[in-house]
C-alpha cells in the first residue's frame, strides 16, 4: 500500500476532477502490475495496473489506495467491473470512495463475485495523498496550501513590500516543487505587480506542470500588466508582451476558489492575501519557510481576527520539518 500511495503522488494536481490514486496488483510475493491516475483522471489506476498485469492478475491481491469505481463513465470502464474480469483474489483499499456514485458500491461488487476485500489499511496516508479530491467533496473547494517565506523577526516582505528574496536558492526550488504538485497557484495583487511573479515551475524537466494562475484583486484590470521581453535576435529592438486576463484567472475574495476548476490551490502571498485566507479559515496546510535574517521594520502579516490570544492556539499541527540550505521549512496541518 505503501508503494501505491508513492504511485499515487505522481499526478498529484493534475488528475482534477479524479482523485489521484495508485494501484499495484500482487501475485506471489512478487509485483505483477503497477498504475497510477494519469493526468486528465483517465484511465484509472487500476486499468494502468491490470494492463502491465496482464494474464497474472488471475489470483492476485490488488492494493489501491480508494476503493475501486462502481460507476461506467464514457471516458472508460468501471475499475470494479475491471478487477472482477481479471479474476484477482483479493482487494486491499485505502480507503472508500466518498462519490455518491461508488460510495461502497465498488466493495460490494467485488464481494458478490467472491473476491475478498479488506479496508481502512494505511488510511491516514490514503487521506492525505487525495486531500485535494476529498476536501472538494467534502467542502466545495480545493485543499489550499499557503506558503510563506519570513525573516528571523517575522516580517514577510520589506518596508516597502519587496520580498525577492528573503530565502535562498534551495528554499525557493522546493517552492517550485510545491508548484509542479498543485492545479492552481495565487497571489494577491500586491505581489503580481511588486514582485512581478512569473508563477510557473522552472526546475528542469518540470516545466510543464505550471499551474492555473490566479490573482486575488477587487478589480479585473490589475491583472493586467506589460512585461518587458528579450527578442531572439540580437539585433532587435526589445519588444513588449501584455499579459491578459486570458493569461490569468481574476477572483475578487478568496472564497471564490470554490469556482476554480482546480482541487489543490497553493496561495503565494503576499502579507495582505495570505492573512485574508487564513482569517476566512481557507488554508489547510501551511509552508513557513524561515530565513536566517533580519530585516527590522520589515512587513508583518496582519490582523487576524483574534479575539483574545488563547484562540490561536490549538489550530495547527506540525508535520514536518527539514533544512533547504541556510533556510528551515517547517510545514503545519490544520489540527
Amino acid at each position: 500500500m505503501a508503494a501505491a500511495l508513492a504511485l499515487a503522488g505522481r499526478t498529484r494536481g493534475r488528475t482534477t476532477p479524479n482523485p489521484n490514486v495508485g494501484c499495484v496488483i500482487v501475485r506471489d510475493g512478487r509485483v505483477v502490475g503497477r498504475g497510477w491516475t494519469q493526468p486528465g483522471g483517465r484511465p484509472h489506476a487500476e486499468a494502468m495496473a491490470l494492463a502491465e498485469a496482464g494474464d497474472a492478475a488471475q489470483g492476485a491481491t490488488a492494493y489501491v489506495t480508494l476503493e475501486p469505481c462502481a460507476h461506467v463513465s464514457t471516458r472508460g470502464p468501471a475499475c470494479a467491473d475491471l478487477l472482477v474480469a481479471a479474476a484477482v483474489a483479493r482487494v486491499v483499499a485505502g480507503i472508500g470512495d466518498p462519490d455518491p456514485r461508488t460510495g461502497g458500491g465498488g466493495f460490494a461488487r467485488l464481494r458478490a463475485r467472491g473476491i475478498v476485500v479488506e479496508t481502512d489499511l494505511l488510511a491516514d496516508a490514503a487521506r492525505k495523498s487525495m486531500a485535494g479530491f476529498l476536501t472538494r467533496r467534502a467542502l466545495g473547494r480545493p485543499y489550499v496550501t499557503l506558503k510563506l517565506a519570513l525573516s528571523l523577526d517575522g516580517a514577510a516582505a520589506m518596508a516597502d513590500g519587496r520580498s525577492q528574496w528573503i530565502t535562498g536558492p534551495e528554499a525557493r526550488a522546493h517552492t517550485q516543487l510545491e508548484r509542479s504538485r498543485h492545479d492552481a497557484i495565487l497571489v494577491g495583487r500586491g505581489t503580481w505587480e511588486a514582485d512581478r511573479p512569473r508563477l510557473d515551475v522552472r526546475l528542469p524537466g518540470l516545466e510543464d506542470l505550471s499551474p492555473l494562475k490566479v490573482v486575488l484583486s477587487r478589480s479585473a484590470r490589475h491583472c493586467e500588466r506589460s512585461e518587458a521581453i528579450q527578442s531572439p535576435t540580437p539585433d532587435a529592438l526589445d519588444r513588449v508582451a501584455t499579459l491578459a486576463m486570458t493569461d490569468v484567472i481574476h477572483i475578487t475574495a478568496p472564497e471564490e476558489i470554490a469556482t476554480l476548476p482546480a482541487d489543490h490551490l497553493f496561495v503565494e502571498g503576499g502579507a495582505q492575501t495570505a492573512a485574508a485566507f487564513l482569517r476566512a479559515g481557507l488554508v489547510d496546510r501551511l509552508l513557513l519557510y524561515r530565513a536566517p535574517i533580519l530585516i527590522g521594520g520589515g512587513r508583518t502579516l496582519p490582523g487576524l481576527g483574534l479575539a483574545d490570544l488563547t484562540d490561536a492556539h490549538g489550530r495547527w499541527t506540525l508535520a514536518d520539518q527539514r533544512q533547504l540550505g541556510s533556510d528551515r521549512l517547517e510545514v503545519y496541518e490544520r489540527a
